[in-house]
């Protein structure tokens, strides 16, 4: 690893807490593993300096680095320059605007290679920045794209844009991906905003100009593990070019301090219950279900008798920030729950991670979002999928079919998605309550354990080979 001393990598994430947060743990790793290796993460102002108050987890090394944005100029509301900000139609125009980054991107290379008298070896871009390439290749930069989802869902989706099958007109409710014709994909599994897009969309005319540009870079850093994905990594090795190393399991551990957020009171209530008896529920930090699916789930749950903390956010249609309804719930619901004393709901934040590490956390009823998946399978916590847009529905497929770690008991938040308070009962119960299907899906959570763990051993493991060969090809290039 000689070679990556005293040089320089520029780490680039797409402005959203789900792409930020491997990036950061993507920085982490490399200044603790490469002490002498100068890095820079970049992003705009209001992600910058939300990072910026999160410095005391964050290693002192890792250089944070804004670029001029104005949300404003691009049809966005102020200060909205990440996907948290925003509901999810307007989630293309950030991703448009994104393109606006590049001269300002450009300039910030410059400088550092004025600075380090050379320009920066590697720079590693997010999936939806591949106009990166082009600044590398005028820098003479080895460019890496990091893929913070895993290997499937993103093979899945990203062949999904690609083609539209569904939009064909012989197309049923079940069909074929035509890059992969074994892989069968379901109209559910669809979000609205893809069911209705057309060639000319916004939507399909970006992400198919990134997915056209991947082919494109020097090779690609993905957020999974060999052993964990080969069908993912197998299907991608197939449709790109370039070198693709996994270097997961990536889980940053720059979050909010638990004193935000009453983290301290859910920590002390688990404290109190037995091991493995709570059901963790989180749809992700900008997910969230309808409100007829919210009342089925809750009905669902308190029918199960399982102990439960549930992250509790607005129904669909709604602001975020919005204040608690008593009837997106059953009459008197959060009352009883707090009364039995076997459950808790949660509005707003809770400490993902610390619940999940928790002995008394046995099952994550998630939206299977990458990040969450991650950290589920890091702690051999099973999960009950909900998955509701983008590649949660593949990760959810992947989990379920390929890992058998996972349930799905749900799926999708739009006005013809279903929920089953009778199915919620029943698969909670399966997995929570002492039965065969749990107890297989904790062994094989712990298998999947056991891999993540392996993938960083010295000398042996696949993600730690993965990060060398990394840095061999970007030396190589240079020389």
């Amino acid at each position: 690893m000689e070679e990556a001393k005293s040089e320089h990598v520029v780490l680039f994430p797409f402005m959203a807490q789900g792409h930020i947060t491997p990036f950061l743990a993507l920085a982490g790793l490399l200044a603790s593993r490469h002490p002498n290796l100068a890095v820079t993460l970049v992003n705009t102002p209001f992600n910058i300096q939300t990072l910026t108050k999160s410095r005391a987890t964050i290693p002192s090394s890792i250089r944070l680095r804004s670029l001029p944005f104005f949300p404003e100029e691009h049809g966005l509301p102020p200060a909205a320059d990440n996907l948290a900000e925003l509901p999810l139609l307007q989630f293309v125009t950030l991703f448009q605007a994104s393109k606006s980054l590049q001269s300002a991107f450009e300039q910030l290379i410059s400088d550092i290679s004025e600075q380090d008298g050379r320009p920066p070896r590697y720079i590693v871009s997010d999936v939806f920045l591949t106009w990166t390439i082009d600044t590398a290749r005028r820098f003479g930069s080895f460019h890496s794209i990091f893929i913070t989802s895993g290997a499937y869902g993103t093979v899945v989706y990203s062949s999904m844009w690609k083609h539209l099958p569904h939009r064909s007109a012989d197309c049923g409710d079940l069909f074929p991906l035509p890059d992969f014709p074994d892989v069968l994909i379901h109209r559910s599994q669809i979000p609205k905003h893809q069911l209705l897009a057309d060639d000319a969309s916004p939507w399909t005319v970006f992400l198919r100009e990134q997915v056209s540009r991947f082919s494109e870079t020097d090779a690609v850093l993905i957020n999974t593990v060999e052993e964990a994905e080969r069908k993912g990594l197998q299907m991608m090795r197939q449709m790109l070019p370039c070198s693709i190393w996994p270097i997961g399991p990536l889980i940053s551990s720059a979050v909010p301090s638990m004193s935000s957020g009453g983290g301290e009171q859910i920590i002390q209530w688990l404290d109190s219950q037995p091991p493995a008896s709570v059901l963790y529920i989180s749809f992700g930090s900008q997910n969230t279900i309808t409100a007829s699916q919210m009342m089925e789930l809750a009905t669902g749950l308190e029918a199960s008798g399982v102990r439960f903390v549930w992250v509790i956010r607005p129904p669909v249609g709604l602001d975020v920030k919005s204040e608690h309804k008593v009837e997106w719930l059953p009459e008197k619901f959060e009352e009883r729950m707090r009364a039995q004393g076997r459950s808790l709901l949660v509005h707003g934040w809770a400490p993902q991670l610390e619940i999940l590490s928790h002995p008394s956390t046995g099952a994550f009823l998630s939206h299977c979002g990458w990040n969450s998946v991650l950290e589920s399978l890091n702690r051999g916590v099973p999960m009950l999928a909900w998955p509701l847009s983008a590649d949660q529905f593949f990760n959810a497929n992947m989990l379920e079919k390929e890992l058998g770690v996972c349930v799905e008991v749900g799926r999708g938040n739009m006005e013809s998605s279903m929920a089953d308070r009778v199915v919620v009962e029943r698969m909670v119960k399966a997995v929570m309550c002492g039965g065969e299907i749990g107890r297989e899906m904790r062994r094989r959570v712990e298998e999947v354990r056991e891999l993540m763990k392996a993938a960083w051993m010295e000398g042996v493991g696949s993600s730690l080979r993965g990060l060398s060969e990394f840095f061999r090809a970007g030396g190589d290039r240079r020389r």
